[in-house]
């Protein structure tokens, strides 16, 4: 199975990429883990990539997928699951000439649709723990202590990037970039698209759904 799982920022791809790797064995393979792994690692591509992010520029795309296509390669027999890639038309194309190669295209692309306002709520109300990374939220999980995290009682925060100044701002680079990869791909009729608005649990279920009739059990 080869699955690319796209939806905005606050759709809920981590919780439901790792339900994916649990229940069909597929590899979770998430662009930002893969880009500090090389660069990490220091390998010729993480060094490339360093190279632009140091002068305060944007990975090009044919490095991305370079990346992207290596990891692809070394994932196992049961498949993988794409996250937070492909972001642009342009790299959704380069990866479809990439696995063209060896006959192993991308099953399906499933689109988690989630209404703004509720990714607003969702992202917003989060508070972080500073210390252990404890993630909560003021209304849907709420700590024991208004405030103060249950692991380590430290005093919770909202990161920078659950402002709503910030979150407005991911949105709409979303919309701009990252939205016209859906159409690209339904044009190829590969897309399934699930309403993610509800809970995790209603949520999986009807992507499991989705997916067993992909994988034909």
């Amino acid at each position: 199975m080869r699955v690319v799982l796209l939806g905005a920022p606050g759709a809920g791809k981590g919780t439901q990429c790792k339900r994916i790797v649990e229940k069909y064995g597929v590899q979770h393979l998430s662009s930002g883990d893969i880009l500090r792994r090389e660069r990490a690692e220091r390998t010729e591509l993480g060094a490339k990539a360093q190279s632009y992010m140091d002068s305060g520029g944007l990975v090009p795309d044919e490095l991305i997928v370079k990346m992207m296509a290596g990891a692809i390669a070394k994932a196992p027999k049961e498949g993988y699951v794409l996250d937070g890639f492909p972001r642009t038309v342009n790299q959704a194309q380069e990866l479809d000439e990439s696995l063209a190669s060896d006959g192993k295209g991308i099953d399906a692309v499933v689109s988690l649709e989630v209404d703004e306002q509720i990714i607003m709520e969702r992202m917003t109300g989060r508070r972080s723990c500073p210390k252990c990374g404890a993630v909560y939220h003021v209304k849907n999980l709420k700590p024991k202590v208004e405030g103060k995290c249950d692991n380590d009682g430290a005093e919770l925060i909202q990161r920078p990037d659950d402002k709503p100044e910030v979150v407005k701002k991911r949105l709409e680079t979303y919309y701009e970039q990252t939205e016209p990869v859906v159409a690209y791909y339904k044009r190829n009729g590969c897309v399934l698209e699930l309403d993610a608005g509800n809970g995790v649990d209603e949520v999986g279920a009807k992507l499991f759904e989705m997916l067993d009739a992909l994988a034909g059990k």
